[in-house]
């Protein structure tokens, strides 16, 4: 496994390709990345050239479509990443979506399982740790023990590998006849700063909400009504929240004595790292994903710059599904960080 090979990959779950860029940028070459959503693809394949994108289920993927791919018999010269949907686990999902997680996981494993590939990567939100009993994770686990991997997951913060949000995810490395080890943070307390939401999107002209900049690919704010632009224009900037309203603007359930989930409608801190951004993180009233002093919530440009998507990159298809391909993503720095981590252990 050790030499002059070039690391290669497949982006399983790769959706707008968030990982796979990170990876290419970190010089792993991506061979290709499997997602059932179709409409990802213009996305996937404009920004990742020489990545094949492969629109299929991953209970219908095969080895030998694998071996197609690759054009190689074998996989042990190979990362495998399986970034499987994490809103099972978020706090606001529950029941149904746990057997189809359990599902989606288990088929990585098992693909993992036949493949033997040399490398594994898996990102997931902290949540899965936290199911009881045998669960998918835990099964999953103990399958690539009984594949003789060497392994090591933790949660790791990206805010603290270079990525201007504070985002924690579960980070798996497995790695066949090598010690497997996770990269160490380069911000925080004695390091390098951390990265604020001012660095990342200050440099972005002002539009307005419901505005599209006719230059800029993907700097568009969402639509605001007249109510919600009011109450907005009461949030102090900097930071502030919607507890600065005026009584007649408050929402029936935020009044008396309940204050409840203060991020909602607030606006994000210039000098601080963003919020975890989520798949709707174009909407002002689903998490603090108002601009810092722009009275619009945040562009799904600025929202890629947060994830530390490059400028360039830029996103196809409505713009609902944009803020999913970029809420979803793994972030851009946080999977090159890994990258490089994975190509020390490989022996690069």
């Amino acid at each position: 496994m050790k030499g002059k090979r070039v690391m290669r990959a497949i982006d399983f779950f790769c959706g707008g390709g968030g990982l796979t860029r990170g990876l290419l940028d970190a010089g792993i070459k991506v061979v290709a990345g499997v997602d059932s959503d179709e409409s990802c693809r213009a996305t996937y394949e404009f920004n990742n050239p020489g990545a094949r994108f492969i629109a299929k289920d991953l209970r219908d993927v095969t080895l030998d479509e694998l071996r197609g791919v690759t054009h190689s018999k074998s996989f042990k010269d190979m990362l495998f990443v399986g970034c499987a949907p994490c809103q099972p686990f978020s706090p606001h999902r529950r029941g149904e979506h746990k057997l189809q997680h359990g599902t989606i996981l288990g088929e990585f494993g098992r693909i993992v399982g036949e493949a033997k590939p040399g490398l594994v990567l898996i990102e997931n939100v902290p949540g899965i740790l936290r199911v009881s009993g045998f669960s998918t994770f835990r099964r999953f686990v103990k399958s690539i023990e009984t594949s003789g991997y060497d392994y090591t997951f933790d949660v790791l913060d990206a805010k603290y590998y270079g990525v201007p949000q504070a985002r924690r995810r579960l980070v798996l490395i497995a790695a066949l006849g090598l010690k497997a080890t996770l990269p160490k943070p380069k911000f925080g307390p004695l390091l390098h700063p951390i990265r604020t939401v001012r660095q990342a999107i200050s440099h972005f002209p002002s539009i307005e909400a419901g505005e599209a900049h006719p230059e800029i690919p993907n700097h568009c704010a969402t639509s605001l009504t007249p109510l919600n632009l009011e109450r907005l224009r009461h949030t102090p900037r900097d930071g502030g929240d919607r507890r600065s309203w005026p009584t007649h603007l408050r929402l029936d359930c935020h009044k008396g004595d309940h204050e409840g989930h203060t991020d909602v409608y607030g606006r994000m801190r210039w000098d601080a790292p963003a919020p975890t951004l989520t798949g709707r993180c174009h909407s002002l009233s689903n998490g603090r994903y108002g601009h810092p002093e722009q009275d619009r919530a945040i562009s799904l440009r600025e929202a890629a710059a947060l994830q530390t998507f490059p400028d360039r990159y830029v996103f196809f298809g409505p713009n609902k599904h944009i803020a999913q391909q970029i809420g979803n993503a793994v972030p851009v720095r946080l999977a090159e960080e890994i990258g490089k981590h994975l190509r020390l252990i490989w022996g690069e």
